[in-house]
This record gives C-alpha cells, sequence and structure tokens, in this order.
C-alpha cells in the first residue's frame, strides 16, 4: 500500500517555500505528496521534483486551486469543452514535468457546477471523448488520468463510482481509473464494498478521512466493508489522507468546512495511517 497525504493538511497553498511539507511527509512514513495546482499556483517544478526524489516520495497532483469555470469538458458549449481539455493537458504537462504519477479529480466536470435538470443526451458521451483525448495525451507524458467521483453538493456529473466506470467504458481509453473518496461517497454509497468490487483494477487510489472530512475511524465510514473489498481486488495502491488544515487562517472557512477537523495535520497523518495500517493488517 503507497500511504500518502495531501498538502493541504499542512498549507493552503503550495510554493517552493513549502517544500519542508516533503520533508515532514517523509518523516511520518509516508511514500506518496498529493499537491493541488492551478493558475493561481505559482513554483518550480523543478524544485519540487528534486526534493521529492531525494526523499523517495512519489508526487500526484490534483486542480485544487484556480480553475477558470468555463473549462469543462462536460459543458454545453463545444468551446467551454475545447478550452477545459486545453486547461487539462496544461496541468498534465506539468505533471510530467513534476515526474507526478497521476493527475487526479473531478475531471470529467467542474466542481461547484450543479446544473439541476435532467442530463441532456449527449452530455456523457461528449465528456468521454473529452477524456479520452486527455488520457491519450497523459498516457504520451506517462501520467495517469484518475476520476474521483464526488457528492451531488459539488457535481451533478458523476456522483458514484459507477457513474465514473460509465465515462470509462464510453471513453475506452486505458489509461483512465478511479479515486474512491470515502466523504465524497458517504452520500452517495450504500454499499462500499460493492462499489470497490466493481472498480476492480481500474481503482488506482483512494482518498480516506471520516464523513466530517475528520481523521479516520470514529466517524459513519464503513471501514471494515471497504477493506475487505480492498483485498477482494487484491489492492495496493495509493491510500492519501486529505482534509484542510483548520487551523491556517479561514483557509477551512474558504474550502466551505466550518468544522475543526484538523488542528494538526502532523497529529491528524499519525492517527490516521496507525488507524488506516491496523486495517491493512488485518484485511491485506
Amino acid at each position: 500500500m503507497l500511504y500518502g497525504a495531501h498538502i493541504y493538511l499542512f498549507t493552503d497553498k503550495w510554493a517552493d517555500d513549502q517544500l519542508p511539507i516533503l520533508d515532514q511527509i517523509a518523516d511520518l512514513g509516508l511514500g506518496a505528496c498529493e499537491l493541488s495546482v492551478g493558475d493561481d499556483i505559482i513554483f518550480d517544478p523543478t524544485k519540487t521534483r528534486a526534493r521529492a526524489e531525494q526523499l523517495g516520495l512519489k508526487l500526484l497532483i490534483g486542480p485544487g486551486g484556480a480553475w477558470p469555470v468555463h473549462c469543462d469538458l462536460s459543458a454545453d458549449q463545444a468551446d467551454d469543452r475545447h478550452a477545459g481539455l486545453a486547461w487539462h493537458k496544461r496541468q498534465v504537462d506539468l505533471a510530467a514535468e513534476l515526474g507526478a504519477v497521476a493527475y487526479a479529480g473531478a475531471l470529467y466536470g467542474h466542481p461547484g457546477v450543479i446544473k439541476r435538470r435532467r442530463p441532456p443526451a449527449d452530455e456523457a458521451p461528449r465528456t468521454a471523448e473529452g477524456l479520452g483525448e486527455l488520457a491519450e495525451y497523459a498516457a504520451a507524458r506517462d501520467v495517469a488520468i484518475v476520476l474521483e467521483p464526488m457528492s451531488h453538493f459539488r457535481t451533478h456529473v458523476a456522483n458514484t463510482p459507477q457513474q465514473v466506470l460509465t465515462l470509462i467504458d464510453m471513453a475506452d481509453h486505458h489509461n483512465l481509473f478511479v479515486l474512491f473518496d470515502t466523504y465524497h461517497l458517504i452520500t452517495e454509497v450504500r454499499d462500499y464494498g460493492a462499489a470497490v468490487r466493481a472498480c476492480g483494477d481500474r481503482l488506482w487510489g483512494v482518498h480516506a478521512c471520516e464523513n466530517d472530512r475528520g481523521v479516520p475511524g470514529g466517524g459513519l465510514v464503513p471501514w471494515d466493508d471497504l477493506f475487505q473489498a480492498l483485498a477482494d481486488i487484491n489492492y495496493t495502491g495509493y491510500l492519501g489522507m486529505e482534509t484542510y488544515n483548520s487551523s491556517i487562517g479561514d483557509f477551512a472557512f474558504q474550502r466551505g468546512l466550518f468544522l475543526d477537523p484538523c488542528p494538526d495535520g502532523t497529529a491528524f497523518v499519525k492517527q490516521g495511517k496507525a488507524f488506516l495500517q491496523g486495517l491493512a493488517a488485518k484485511y491485506l
């Protein structure tokens, strides 16, 4: 299992002066770090890559920073879909420059865009077409495209792993995978085990946090069912802890999180990792 952590446990914005966070993640015994990128995230990728390689950390990225709302692979307008594809290709180029193994997130649409309507018949096929083109572009650069279903409070396009798998089937490309987020799916999936088994070898990663976006364990997430299913599909992939550090100014509030799930990123990782490793020892 490749245990990792999202930088949002430690900082609100990646930059060159945040490089010591990579040392901190490595010191916590993790093997991967997830960076959020976007038009407002400015840093020297060669420096981040060099530090990660020095520490033996794998990197993956996702679009957590500024992302123009019209750049959307599921948009009604062809110009917006083309803009979306171009924008995502730039992130794939960044991933390649970083040596990152994956570009992951709700790449099929734009988080925060929720169209309260019956989906047009061509929405899924046109979205899948863009995903196929993106997957082909990324494959040539050794970057996996990993699609994360999100709750219906964040998107209307794909709320469950099965909906993502449908898009993947339509796109028909080997470089498309699934990320299972235990927080987002608590409102969308009744049977975590069945959802994981349906993903099979398309399951690339798991985001692990509780239903309140707090440290794994003690909440509503059916962890035993999840890990039994991971064992059933012989899963050995990425297991990353993710939330927003609630001690950094108004960061958590700006992200729509009004509780206090992570006042200390190091404590979050230590407690969460111990819990997850206990489950892994039991089931995997």
